[in-house]
């Protein structure tokens, strides 16, 4: 099963408990730290050992977790990291993460993109980008810039599941298959 399946009754639930208690920042931080304390490889194989029971690794996550964040776990916080690790979908956390901020960034009017570049941009060119979407999806937006050469020249724009491609790569890529179709 896909992880994003996994994910998203557990995203949706954080997500609900947050609406209730205005926590969406807490949980964000704890998902967030839960994510990078579950990815290390060191964690991974503890949390594969047989040799500690569930309740100990609960328990160890959950300090490494408060560690992290520098400060105390609510019960919420706690019961979930142990349903995760109980069900054994600790590697469906970067998903959860994932699905849980973006309908975070949904409920807050704010929007955060990814911006795939054939080059480095200005900071002129990222304020342009960052003015047209605001003003095409009417939210307050910030983007996250990374450099794919293979692009040739352009940009892919990403949110969520959503992807506006205006790469020259994709648009050679197109015309290829409309001449070999034709």
């Amino acid at each position: 099963m896909e992880l994003v399946t996994i994910a998203k009754p557990y995203a949706n639930a954080i997500f609900e408990i947050a609406q209730q208690d205005k926590s969406h920042q807490d949980w964000k931080v704890v998902l967030e730290a839960a994510t990078s304390v579950i990815a290390d490889a060191q964690m991974q194989a503890y949390i594969e050992s047989p040799s500690a029971s569930k309740q100990e690794k609960s328990a160890t996550i959950q300090q490494l977790v408060a560690s992290v964040i520098d400060r105390k776990l609510t019960n919420k916080e706690n019961e979930f990291l142990s349903l995760v690790l109980d069900n054994g979908r600790t590697q469906a956390l970067p998903s959860i993460f994932a699905l849980f901020e973006d309908q975070a960034n949904a409920f807050d009017d704010a929007k955060a993109f990814q911006v795939i570049s054939a080059y480095k941009l200005t900071a002129a060119e990222e304020k342009n980008i960052v003015a047209d979407l605001s003003a095409k999806y009417n939210a307050s937006v910030s983007i996250e810039t990374t450099i794919d050469e293979s692009l040739v020249g352009g940009l892919i724009i990403k949110l969520g599941d959503k992807v506006i491609d205006l790469s020259i790569k994709a648009r050679t890529d197109e015309l290829s298959l409309r001449l070999t179709t034709h």
